[in-house]
């Protein structure tokens, strides 16, 4: 950089402000609150299942297939639960339909990260009646929705503009999650990976420091120890088994797909029965009472099921049973816009798959393919492939086995955005007419700096300069900089303004300058700027003399940027070239 732009000392790695410290402040009361909010939703659950399938009163997590039920009560239980479910959502708020996720994702995008307080008491209200009354959902999607009201609610109570809402929403979120499955880190990765739409210092470390706060909440509620204590020898497995992850891994993938187009085909033929969606959810809690005739374990959270999948503990018939009819039941379902989450469903789903599997595969350890297929069908459903990794890791302990994990969540990943454009959380934000990229990189605008697309020699005029009827034309907007005798800007004017004043001075037409950059500044903060002015050109002035003109840039000299982007993008070249050099030896290579 030559000596008259010096170096821009003004910028650094991050934008951060004190500010972040208040933010993260805020986030540790929202940890906790979310954590007691997703102790209660576990413990209204535990008393739901008890009072329907037992008729006893007690908050315990318990399965309602662990012991025989009559048939009219697995059929109708979920039914019934689905009429409740439905009044709530029409006379509650339709909010409270769908397993959470969308719901929160919508709220960050459109709705300026408010959620409104009866949906924090009435989503997971009717969580806990559809899972309790049989439904296999689990309570990790409203949980989402819960923690994030309850961070939404905060920032609507105080003066913070809608990033810090969107900061403190995600932050309850994740710290409701991490109090679920006692597994922070992969609540960190899922805020990372699907609700924050950035990487940055500003919320990350709010998010970092509610979640902390849940987890330790969690441990004075429900202890520390694995939600599912896989079994470990303690040894790592070999390079065959890593190698053969990757069977899970393209399996689960495919899973993911049929399961997200299974979803979303019950939603479409749910669109088309001649009735109000009012009454859909128990017409889904019908298709669920006939999957609970035929397997009683594919019925509510299934903790149970997945443990007994990950210790390597499950019979055959049980692992078949979960495969396709819990598969089955969920997706269709789910379809018909109930209150559910989807992650504990994935989880037996996944590990009903490795189970499955690994009858197959060579012995490893007690679960080691249920574990596989765990992360694989996360990665797969979830498209969050370091979710997929460290949830399973967190979830069993089982942190020798990373390598594999990593292998088939990945792949189950690859497979997935290869061949479906949607999953099953962003095709219903696609479905509501919005659009959300998964893709994040750095903004190319802040690689160039406004010196390198500037122009250095603009049109300048005299602020005593008499207008010509021949106006001269600039390639930039149109704009003039307008000096004084001095030589100092004393303003600028247009093109369009001057026409007005021909034959007067330009003293007479020059406007207030509304927006000025500095040669050292990047061409987002150049972006930003027009933005703010509502303008499309700026003059460049120097930053220790606002009063000496260096140029003027304009919005099209901003393409550069994106123009060199797509170029590094699409533009295919061979830089190296191997040629034979036929002197002393003939087979001898030279590169070029």
């Amino acid at each position: 950089m030559s000596a008259r732009h010096p170096r821009a000392t003004h910028l650094g790695d991050f934008q951060v402000g004190p500010r972040l410290l208040v933010i993260a402040g805020l986030a540790i009361p929202v940890g906790g609150a979310a954590a007691l909010a997703a102790y209660a939703l576990l413990q209204l659950i535990g008393l739901i299942t008890n009072l329907v399938f037992y008729q006893r009163i007690s908050t315990a997590m318990v399965a309602p297939g662990a012991s025989h039920h009559p048939w009219w009560l697995v059929l109708t239980a979920p039914v019934i639960g689905g009429l409740i479910i439905g009044v709530m959502a029409r006379y509650g708020s339709e909010k409270i339909r769908g397993h959470g996720m969308p719901e929160a994702i919508e709220a960050i995008l459109i709705g300026g990260s408010r959620v409104a307080p009866r949906v924090a008491l009435l989503k997971p209200a009717s969580a806990a009646i559809s899972i309790g009354s049989g439904g296999p959902f689990g309570a990790e999607g409203p949980i989402i929705m819960t923690g994030g009201a309850v961070g939404s609610i905060l920032a609507q109570l105080l003066k913070l503009s809608a990033d810090e809402r969107k900061t403190l929403l995600v932050a309850g979120s994740a710290a409701g999650m991490a109090a679920t499955f006692n597994a922070p880190l992969a609540a960190i990765l899922l805020a990372v990976e699907l609700l924050l739409f950035e990487w940055r210092p500003r919320s990350f470390i709010p998010v970092v420091a509610a979640v902390v706060t849940g987890t330790m909440c969690r441990w004075a509620l429900l202890g520390n120890g694995p939600v599912f204590a896989a079994g470990t020898d303690g040894g790592k497995p070999g390079a065959l088994a890593d190698g053969l992850a990757l069977i899970p891994g393209i399996t689960g993938g495919l899973l993911a797909i049929a399961a997200t187009a299974l979803v979303y085909f019950a939603e479409d033929s749910f669109a088309k029965i001649p009735v109000h969606w009012m009454w859909w959810p128990a017409i889904g809690g019908a298709i669920i009472g006939i999957g609970g005739l035929v397997e009683p374990r594919a019925l509510g959270v299934g903790y149970d099921v997945i443990d007994q999948l990950l210790t390597g503990h499950a019979t055959v018939s049980l692992i078949v049973g979960i495969l396709v009819v819990k598969t089955l039941i969920w997706s269709l379902s789910l379809g018909s816009g109930t209150s559910g989450g989807v992650l504990a469903p994935v989880f037996m789903i996944g590990a009903a798959l490795g189970a499955a599997e690994g009858g197959l595969l060579p012995h490893v350890t007690a679960g080691f393919w249920a574990m596989c297929g765990l992360a694989a069908v996360v990665g797969g459903v979830m498209r969050s492939p370091l979710t997929g990794i460290v949830f399973t890791a967190e979830l069993t302990q089982a942190w020798n086995d990373v390598l594999p994990l990593a292998v088939a969540s990945v792949s189950a990943y690859a497979v997935s955005v290869l061949l479906l454009k949607r999953s099953v959380l962003t095709e219903k934000i696609a479905r509501r007419r919005l659009h959300l990229t998964r893709e994040y990189s750095t903004d190319p605008l802040e690689t160039f700096f406004t010196h390198e697309v500037m122009t250095a020699d603009p049109l300048v005029l005299d602020i005593d300069e008499l207008v010509e009827p021949a106006l001269p034309r600039t390639h930039y907007a149109g704009l003039y900089p307008v000096v004084d005798g001095s030589g100092e800007l004393a303003g600028v004017t247009t093109r369009q303004v001057l026409q007005h004043h021909l034959g007067d001075t330009v003293r007479a037409a020059t406007l207030p300058i509304r927006a000025s950059v500095h040669p050292d500044n990047t061409l987002r903060e150049v972006a930003n700027a027009l933005a703010l002015a509502h303008v499309t050109a700026a003059p460049v002035v120097d930053r220790d003399d606002p009063a000496t003109l260096r140029g003027v840039v304009t919005l099209e000299q901003l393409l550069h940027a994106r123009r060199r982007d797509l170029h590094e993008e699409h533009h295919r070249e061979r830089l190296l070239v191997v040629r034979e050099d036929r002197l002393a030896d003939p087979k001898e290579t030279v590169v070029a």
